[in-house]
């Protein structure tokens, strides 16, 4: 017998791995080649170079007590302070490796903060479309998530009026992802300087700090002339989540970090008790192999390129198809308009020539369907008669 208050977790599981599992079960069917899974955001790419010569040397030179050992549960110092340093020299920061905490990727890094922060009964904004685990694990602290509603006609980026209509005293966060995903759009400087704006005032009215917590696995994954902003610049009370899982495709080894910028409120404090928060989360600390070959890598990338094609191509071939979709900014994502009101029927349709596609329902933003582009480009180009097809069905 299972907790009553697992329950609703499991009403509200993956669709997304749902699709994926489902994906493994046509490939058997009707062959690998022939399915055109683009369901996970599951990078295609090998690791940069760099990743495998820092384990090389790891493995062959180090201390295998050092290695593979315990350390403190924030992290190795040095990985610490290589990642504020490289903050430092991108954005003019002032980290030191006691505002850094490494993590068991992001999604440990966004359970640690929440586990900080919340009382029962607090509260969480979000915008849609949003990654559905947000609420997920807010529920775990017990918080509610407040859902702003998309912002369609400013090519989905967060609408500041929205968020302030939404506020009230016990929302404790408000999370960006930026890039996003699931839409791929970047957030521009304006936005974010009006979110800031409205939060700051919401923090005089409300007497205690809201907190923006930062998502930013798809940072480095940009395709178009445009900057991703740094929010402390804007707002003070701002905290990062990062993870390498995208920018050095290493999702499975799940490695990031937690940055708590110097001038957030009560800096020090809130360090220590998110350090205690990564331990009894049960991550302890996290992988010491992985932390060791991250802090050689801090200026490695994946190929950008390589995925802006994919971008690129995915998108000619959807569009050339009739469906009407948002160019991506950013991540690895294309978000298409359905041609039908339940994007569920555009999803089945879609199956049964063999493309796998997330309902946006699955991201609180019913109508649209999203495409993950981080596989092999011969996919994609094989996939164009299939695209052609499902438009047929839709468009004549």
């Amino acid at each position: 017998m299972i907790a009553k208050s697992m329950e609703p977790f499991l009403v509200g599981s993956s669709v997304i791995r749902a699709m994926f599992e489902e994906g493994k079960k046509m490939a058997k069917v009707f062959g690998e080649e022939n399915v055109y899974d683009f369901s996970v955001g599951n990078p295609g790419l090998h690791p940069p170079k760099e990743v495998k010569e820092a384990i090389n040397y790891i493995n062959n030179e180090m201390d295998p007590h050092v290695v593979h050992g315990y350390m403190a549960n924030a992290g190795y110092e040095s990985t610490r302070q290589a990642v504020a340093d490289n903050l430092n020299k991108r954005y003019g920061s002032d980290f030191d490796m006691n505002n850094i905490i490494m993590t068991v990727g992001a999604g440990s890094a966004l359970n640690v903060i929440m586990k900080t922060v919340f009382d029962p009964g607090d509260k969480q904004v979000v915008f849609a479309p949003y990654f559905v685990e947000y609420a997920n694990w807010a529920r775990n602290y017990g918080a509610e998530t407040i859902v702003v509603p998309p912002n369609e006609a400013n090519g989905f980026e967060p609408d500041p009026e929205a968020l302030k209509a939404a506020l009230d005293p016990k929302v404790k966060i408000v999370i960006i992802n930026n890039p996003n995903n699931p839409t791929g759009a970047i957030y521009s400087k304006e936005t974010i300087q009006a979110i800031a704006d409205v939060l700051k005032e919401a923090e005089k009215e409300y007497g205690h700090p809201i907190y923006i917590l930062s998502d930013e696995p798809y940072r480095e994954l940009v395709y178009v002339d445009r900057e991703v902003p740094y929010i402390p610049d804007f707002y003070d009370n701002t905290l990062i989540a990062y993870s390498w899982s995208k920018s050095l495709s290493l999702p499975g080894e799940r490695i990031g970090y937690i940055a708590i910028p110097k001038k957030s409120d009560n800096s020090e404090e809130f360090f220590n008790a998110a350090v205690v928060a990564n331990r009894v989360c049960g991550d302890t600390n996290a992988p010491s192999l992985m932390q060791l070959v991250v802090e050689r890598c801090m200026d490695a990338q994946v190929d950008i390129p390589y995925y802006e094609k994919n971008a690129k191509d995915l998108y000619k071939i959807v569009t050339d198809a009739g469906f009407d979709a948002l160019v991506p900014q950013g991540a690895f994502y294309l978000w298409i308009k359905s041609p039908v009101a339940d994007e569920k029927e555009l999803v089945a349709a879609a199956k049964e020539e063999r493309i796998l596609m997330v309902p946006g329902s699955a991201f609180a933003c019913p109508g649209y369907v999203r495409l993950s582009f981080c596989i092999s480009n011969e996919t994609i180009q094989r996939s164009a008669e299939s695209f052609a097809n499902l438009g047929k069905k839709y468009f004549g």
